[in-house]
């Protein structure tokens, strides 16, 4: 579906990685009396005035990078060594370690693109680092390797990122990332013969990558090269779109389209199917409010055309047929309808028709395949498939074997067959093939797996918020749990990311032992539409922590779980839900793990993509907005005098979408508070990032420390398995 792949928004990630679990041993100990002997941080004076507040920020010197800066290099060793040696004495870390690695072991597909009648597609046998790119010359062909990543670098951290085939399936472009960073550093392959051409481009960050129809050259985004020292720190801003041209070196690259008025703006361009056009979508934050320019790419003397300059509302581009272009929007449809729009025409917006509704149903995404238009739905957080013809009318859904989540629906005008994913949390990802002619689904690639799915109850409940509202939440376990039992509760509540069903073999370790999964859609998601999300943003984010712990006294309340057996995670914009919610409610819960979180809400647009995230958090240089962020800041609100849960919060050192010094004073002042005696410590991967490209052995070693601490927290006895 183009909504999602049409742009890298630099969104904050807000599932756990699908591969993960592991961790050891079958007693828990007794609750620690003694606090952990911390390094000494040193805390600095400078305090600020925020209209007429006084702000202390003792450790902004946290936020150097670490790889400049000796003090900070020396204060990340000294806490590792002291949360390494901590984690080392937890019962059950060798166990679940044991058993990630065996249920992480077990073959795993990506979706296939077909190109020049070649199939390109992801395939990880079960424990590689990366996953390896593979293509078949004909649709039942045996695969070949095209592209290895595990070899790239020693410790498995350079990864393949994004990748396009050309046209006629000849070449293939392709994206480097190294150590989890954002930035991406693209090539061209030759497929026939599996070696790389000359051409190398550098600076490009969340961009769409688009070949020429005629395979002459790609069209790609990217930022002015950073000052020395700023690479992983420096706010992102003046991406412009470029036309690279094969054999030639990326100082010539053309530029294709830029706004330096308004540096801010980010602008990611695609070639339609048809090639005649160049769509270049621009944003300025997270929020999907999009400007559309097109490139008439017939005529070689065109010029750029804007013919939606105001960034109000989604256009999100599904397909086209000739001028006559299919989009995605909410103008006028909060959950979203399918207009068509005459991009040729003199006023482009006046010619919009509405195709396809708003339903109750929130559409997700759409994309045009065959002379079908595909719409993904989603009903109560569950994914629906509708196909339509060019002119609307229904042509029924895309069966699904199941609840669960469907992902994908690409391909092009003119081809004969889509591929979609399907997974549930107790479902590994399944690829089918669709043929659009017949309507027939067949499997295309279905992993086994080491555990048996029917053992695992998966339902949905709907509970009710502080002010009312109902949120609804998905609890797994295995059958016949008695309850209560430890509890994970996960949450996001942002960006407008929905938190679908999904498999993770992390999760499945946890579960195995006995522990409950419990997912909860707060508000600030996109589970239903445009009110959703806005009632979880700006002045409206309280919601989103009141959610999430009214989704905590509900499992209480219904017997599932105890405060004393209840950790709960989240990641980046979700560790800040859980550094939030930790400093309002200590005493609800036994053990929190923030990821990669957003820890001081004054200076988070000072650093990478966080300038971005205004459109969900406000403006710490507005008056109003700081008043709301500062009330809820982790950093600002960790409350000395209370008792405080166990705290492992988790951060990596090359993650430049949060920068690692949100967690690090973060860390620093839980240290400094009188807080209890649980530990309060921080987890620091070394080349790593936000979440991406991350090599399967860490996560196993992660999220083996990860379910470690919980299990020792909540009461869990963990268990070898045989």
């Amino acid at each position: 579906m183009r909504r999602l792949s049409l742009l890298a928004l630099p969104l904050l990630f807000a599932t756990a990685p699908h591969v993960a679990l592991a961790q050891s041993s079958s007693e828990t100990s007794s609750t620690m009396t003694a606090p952990l002997d911390y390094p000494e941080t040193r805390r600095g004076d400078i305090v600020e005035d925020h209209f007429g507040i006084t702000v202390a920020d003792p450790y902004r010197w946290l936020e150097n990078d670490v790889r400049n800066d000796p003090e900070v290099a020396a204060w990340v060793a000294a806490e590792n060594k002291v949360t390494d040696a901590y984690l080392q004495t937890l019962p059950g870390r060798d166990v679940f370690r044991r058993r990630l690695k065996a249920l992480i072991d077990y073959e795993r597909f990506g979706l296939p693109v077909e190109r020049g009648g070649r199939y390109f597609y992801n395939h990880n046998s079960g424990l590689q680092n990366q996953a390896v790119l593979f293509v078949r010359d004909s649709p039942n062909g045996e695969g070949r390797v095209l592209l290895d990543p595990n070899g790239w670098s020693k410790d498995g951290a350079t990864a393949l990122a994004e990748w396009v085939p050309s046209e006629d399936g000849t070449k293939l472009l392709y994206a480097i990332q190294d150590g989890g960073t954002d930035w991406r550093t693209i090539k061209v392959l030759d497929v026939a013969t599996g070696k790389p051409l000359s051409d190398k481009v550098e600076w490009v960050k969340f961009s769409a990558l688009s070949w020429a129809r005629d395979g002459s050259g790609f069209y790609y985004s990217r930022f002015p090269e950073p000052q020395a020292g700023e690479k992983f720190q420096a706010t992102n801003e003046n991406q412009a779109v470029y036309f690279h041209k094969l054999g030639t070196a990326q100082s010539a690259d053309r530029l294709v389209y830029a706004t330096p008025d308004h540096p801010k703006y980010g602008h990611g361009a695609y070639v339609t199917d048809d090639g005649n056009w160049l769509v270049i979508i621009t944003t300025e934050g997270t929020d999907n409010r999009y400007g559309v320019t097109v490139l008439d790419l017939t005529r070689p003397d065109a010029k750029p055309r804007t013919i939606i300059s105001k960034l109000e509302n989604e256009w999100s581009p599904a397909g086209n047929i000739g001028s006559k272009f299919y989009f995605l929007t909410n103008k006028d449809a909060p959950r979203g309808r399918i207009v068509t729009m005459d991009v040729a025409a003199t006023d482009p917006l006046a010619t919009v028709a509405e195709l396809v509704p708003q339903t109750e149903a929130t559409l997700q995404g759409a994309s045009m395949v065959g002379g079908t238009l595909f719409a993904n739905y989603l009903s109560d957080v569950k994914s629906e498939v509708r196909r339509f013809a060019p002119d609307g009318t229904p042509k029924g859904e895309v069966p699904l074997p199941g609840i669960g989540t469907a992902s994908g629906f690409d391909g092009e005008q003119g081809q004969t067959e889509t591929f979609y994913a399907f997974t549930s949390f107790a479902r590994p990802a399944t690829i089918y093939r669709y043929d659009i002619a017949t309507g027939e689904v067949t499997p295309w690639a279905q992993p086994e797996v080491a555990f048996d799915p029917e053992q695992y109850d998966v339902r949905q409940r709907f509970y009710t918020s502080k002010d009312g509202t109902r949120v609804p939440m998905f609890i797994v376990h295995k059958k016949g749990l008695k309850t209560p039992a430890p509890t994970l509760l996960y949450g996001y509540g942002g960006f407008d990311i929905s938190l679908t069903p999904a498999f993770s073999a992390t999760r499945l370790a946890w579960m195995e032992q006995g522990g409950v999964l419990a997912v909860a859609n707060l508000r600030g998601g996109g589970e239903y539409g445009k009110a959703w999300h806005d009632a979880g943003r700006l002045h409206n984010k309280q919601n989103v922590f009141d959610d999430f712990i009214a989704a905590a006294e509900d499992l209480i309340a219904e017997g599932v779980t105890t405060k004393d057996q209840l950790a709960i995670q989240g990641g980046s914009n979700g560790g800040l839900l859980i550094g939030a919610v930790t400093n309002q409610r200590p005493d609800l819960f036994a053990a929190a793990l923030p990821e990669v979180g957003v820890m001081d809400m004054l200076r988070f647009d000072q650093f990478t993509a966080g300038r971005y995230w205004v459109d969900d958090y406000g403006y710490p240089s507005k008056e109003a907005d700081f008043k709301v962020l500062y009330k809820y800041s982790p950093y600002h609100n960790i409350r000395s005098g209370e008792d405080y849960p166990a705290i492992m919060a988790l951060t990596a050192d090359t993650d430049d979408r949060v920068v690692p010094g949100h967690t690090f004073k973060y860390t620093a002042a839980l240290q400094h508070a009188d807080i209890g005696t649980k530990p309060h410590i921080v987890r620091i991967e070394t080349r790593a990032g936000h979440g991406s490209g991350k090599p399967t052995d860490k996560i196993i070693e992660e999220y083996a420390d990860m379910w470690a601490f919980a299990a020792k927290w909540t009461g869990m006895k963990v268990t070898a398995k045989e």
